[in-house]
């Protein structure tokens, strides 16, 4: 890479804000989420299609004029920083017939570049047809928002499928709510909310909803109607807002003044998706039958809202019968029957914003921006890896999911789920991870949740030292804790409960005793322990224990537990499989991990050699051919087979930087530092399927990545064992980012990505 800084200058050659159109919006959004995500891979510049020079950019040019197009090449073709041109393309943005002078600067520039296609066009004339071709031509690549692009490019003009790049359009990320608990901020409790936004013009045909309204709110009193957006400056003739004030006028004459609310001034973000957000039913009825893509339609699924939709090659991909309901274009009574049904039927609808929410998570601009980067790094240097900028530590979620009693189990998608109850186990991960926390911010807040999580496993030890695992949500010991094998689980607290005590140089004494206390009431089992991870995770408690209390019985316990696991290693191992069991399952680092730990507590060498071949060959496992990929829990790998592909878990990621991060501090292999940070930037998006498993609105991280989606449940499992691995990432420095980033904002240093004035769409 050539900047001293290691990032590669993308320019990107569109239209900007404070020009109201939606390709500015979608420009604007995508150069953030590139700059916020990949800020150290990455500088993102404006490259502005513009008749007169506005202040704040660095490049300009006027699309009408032919020269301008050849000056600006040659100005752009003298800095060496820019590395690669991405152009938003639009027929009607460029000068000449279908925005022909474009060629000028693409026969100038030796700048590779990149192209999206805002309009995909169907059964062209020959000469729209050539001019598509010669911009493909020029192109590394080709990026279009939906597969029927994809199908007319390469059947009405015969492009190289390989030159095209599906993204889908990019969606504002947005925590899960029902409309109800949005209404009530807005105003609109007891309504059945139906929605409409965007640039308001003719196109939009908002007249269609409004002749369908008298009959929906005959069945439905109180329906009521938002249209929301400003008007575009287009439609706007001698000050005159003809088109709105037609729509006005028509509200006054179908008596709909109750049933319509217009929406036409400056909107922030946050307000737009929260009003989408407590919409029942999303309402799209442009009237163009070879609109590609609508900006509008996809943020109308993010934020889950059923849809019914004038049918165009977008909302024909997209929209299912589990999405919503299509219609002909500028038919009102379609329309009417459509939204009679789904308004009366409260479970269809709940069911359909479950599915348009689960459809678009990915395409959430964190994911785009990835899937830009892949595209952007292959052409510029494949040999250098993207670096992901991590999020700020955020315990939004671990606190959204902890009562009174202690951390719930479960979430349904973001919601926290009490009837799931509570576990030993997630309560003890909570424990661990607000130490770890405390420790390195000091927030007496904290002390708080210390003392819940403590409180909840001291709840839990029975009268004979062990403890149950599973408190339903009324406080009562489950009948599960009958019938499950729960060695797991009581280690895990003695895990807990030793981190606890290896704090007494930071905490208040007196948790340090109840810990203690703890722990010494489970001395009569401890020596008994038999599960390989069990043993790893008793070690682990036990070491920390020791790190503040001299203790000859748990010195003489680690050293037994940890010969047990030496000989489950010498009677499993073979050539190419040195390891402890004949199979390969869940939180399999805490076992090298464990007989690390014996090493550092008793200093026989044989732990610290059994520690490394081990932990070497569970790396060979799971880190292949550059990708980071932990064991599927669909069958787990069992030895002499070949390993199931698809079925991770974060807590299995967190785990191996638990380890990466213990062997590192002792052995200081760069390797396993470089190991860490790769496995770390699995919860951001550097899988298999290229999307975010860990959720920065929400705080909370998704319950596993499948073949082909992430699980969007953010349960306590998940969620603490995120914050686990990303609070050990605390102690390295971030080299994905040249400067801190607060709150994910760009870098203020060279920040020419300015925000959207407001959200404008097609």
């Amino acid at each position: 890479m050539k900047n001293l800084d290691n990032t590669s200058k993308i320019l990107f050659m569109s239209t900007f804000p404070p020009t109201t159109c939606g390709i500015a919006t979608y420009t604007t959004d995508t150069m953030q989420s590139i700059q916020r995500k990949f800020g150290k891979s990455f500088e993102c510049e404006e490259l502005e299609i513009v008749k007169a020079q506005k202040p704040g950019f660095s490049y300009h040019f006027n699309p009408q004029e032919k020269q301008e197009y050849i000056r600006i090449a040659e100005d752009i073709n003298r800095n060496p920083e820019i590395r690669l041109i991405h152009i938003q393309h639009e027929f009607g943005l460029f000068g000449g017939a279908y925005g022909s002078y474009l060629f000028e600067f693409l026969k100038k520039t030796d700048k590779p570049v990149v192209m999206t296609f805002h309009t995909v066009l169907p059964r062209p004339n020959p000469e729209l047809k050539s001019v598509v071709q010669k911009l493909v031509k020029y192109s590394h690549q080709i990026f279009i928002m939906t597969q029927q692009s994809v199908k007319i490019l390469v059947e009405d003009y015969g492009i190289p499928e390989e030159k095209l790049a599906l993204i889908e359009h990019g969606t504002h990320m947005v925590a899960w709510k029902s409309p109800e608990e949005v209404k009530e901020k807005y105003g609109f409790q007891g309504r059945l909310v139906l929605s409409t936004f965007g640039l308001l013009g003719t196109g939009k045909s908002i007249e269609t909803a409004l002749y369908a309204l008298p009959e929906i709110v005959e069945q439905h009193p109180d329906a009521l109607y938002l249209i929301i957006g400003k008007t575009h400056p287009g439609n706007i003739k001698n000050n005159r807002d003809n088109y709105r004030k037609f729509l006005k006028s028509l509200v006054d004459q179908l008596e709909l003044s109750a049933h319509v609310k217009f929406y036409d001034s400056y909107l922030e973000l946050n307000q737009l998706l929260e009003l989408l957000q407590a919409t029942d039913v999303y309402l799209f009825t442009s009237k163009d039958p070879n609109q590609a893509v609508s900006g509008t339609f996809s943020y109308a699924m993010s934020c889950a809202c059923p849809i019914i939709a004038t049918t165009n090659p977008h909302t024909k991909e997209i929209l299912n019968h589990e999405l919503g309901i299509l219609i002909e274009i500028g038919d009102h009574k379609q329309l009417s029957e459509a939204a009679i049904k789904l308004l009366s039927d409260k479970k269809l609808r709940e069911f359909m914003a479950v599915q348009a929410y689960t459809k678009t998570s990915s395409s959430v601009w964190d994911n785009i921006a990835i899937q830009h980067a892949r595209v952007y790094q292959d052409i510029l240097d494949k040999n250098e890896p993207l670096k992901f900028s991590r999020p700020k530590i955020k315990l939004d979620h671990l606190k959204r999911l902890t009562t009174e009693k202690g951390m719930i189990q479960f979430s349904r998608i973001s919601i926290p789920d009490p009837e799931s109850g509570y576990t030993l186990d997630d309560n003890a991960r909570a424990l661990i991870v607000m130490l770890m926390h405390y420790k390195i911010f000091r927030t007496s807040e904290d002390l708080n949740y210390i003392d819940l999580y403590l409180s909840f496993i001291e709840r839990c030890q029975t009268k004979a030292g062990n403890f149950v695992n599973y408190i339903d949500e009324h406080n009562k010991v489950h009948i599960k804790n009958d019938y499950v094998n729960l060695e797991d689980s009581n280690t895990r607290a003695i895990w807990a409960l030793g981190q606890v005590v290896s704090e007494a140089h930071n905490l208040p004494p007196e948790y340090i005793k109840r810990a203690k206390s703890c722990i010494d009431k489970a001395r009569t089992w401890i020596p008994g322990v038999l599960s390989p991870r069990s043993i790893a995770f008793t070690i682990k408690g036990l070491y920390l224990y020791l790190e503040n209390f001299e203790d000859e019985e748990f010195k003489k316990a680690i050293e037994d537990l940890a010969q047990n696991l030496i000989s489950r290693y010498d009677l499993n191992r073979e050539k190419d499989w040195e390891w402890f069991e004949e199979y390969l399952t869940y939180a399999n680092s805490i076992l090298p991990e464990a007989m690390l730990l014996a090493f550092l507590t008793t200093g026989k060498k044989v732990y610290k050699k059994t520690a490394l071949e081990s932990f070497e060959f569970l790396l060979s496992k799971i880190y292949k051919n550059g990708d980071f990929k932990v064991v599927s829990n669909k069958g787990w790998h069992q030895k002499h087979t070949e390993p199931e592909k698809y079925g991770e878990q974060p807590i299995d990621v967190a785990y191996t930087i638990q380890a990466l991060d213990l062997f590192y501090q002792h052995f200081k292999n760069p390797a396993y530092k470089i190991k860490m940070e790769k496995a770390f930037n699995w919860f951001l998006g550097d899988n298999h399927l290229n999307r975010i498993v860990y959720n920065p609105v929400t705080g909370g991280c998704g319950d596993g990545l499948e073949k082909e989606n992430v699980n969007l449940n953010q349960g306590a499992e998940s969620t603490v064992c995120y914050l686990m691995a990303r609070l050990i990432m605390e102690s390295y420095p971030d080299t994905s980012a040249s400067e801190p980033l607060q709150d994910n904002s760009l870098r203020t240093k060279r920040r020419r990505v300015r925000k959207a004035s407001r959200p404008e769409f097609r």
